[in-house]
């Protein structure tokens, strides 16, 4: 089998399979990577910034950016009184005071 670039998968490719998921909390295992030389770049730099190994770096980063996306995707309830409350401020947010205006008028820095 192979990817969209015409490489082939291994288990370590896609989606986690049920080999990934079984692993025990002390088994390390590998990932590969293929990143273009602007990316890599970005990354070595960050990981230096923070003192820490480009593996380090990406893997506290990939963790982060999975309980992130995992604590978005948790159901939460709400009693209808909070529930209107919570639909009202969705509704009508406040206006963006000066520092969101100025944070939202930057260039992002991956935007070189």
């Amino acid at each position: 089998m192979t990817d969209d670039l015409g490489a082939p998968h291994t288990a370590g490719d896609g989606p986690a399979d049920a080999s990934d998921r079984g692993m025990s909390g002390g088994a390390k295992g590998s990932i590969n990577l293929r990143i273009e030389g602007p990316t890599r770049q970005l990354i070595d730099e960050a990981a230096s910034i923070l003192g820490k190994t480009r593996t380090e770096f990406m893997v506290d980063s990939a963790r982060k950016a999975a309980v992130d996306v995992l604590l978005d995707q948790r159901l939460f309830t709400l009693d209808p009184d909070r529930f209107d409350a919570f639909v009202q401020l969705l509704d009508h947010p406040p206006p963006p005071g000066p520092k969101l205006r100025a944070l939202m008028s930057r260039k992002p820095a991956w935007e070189g």
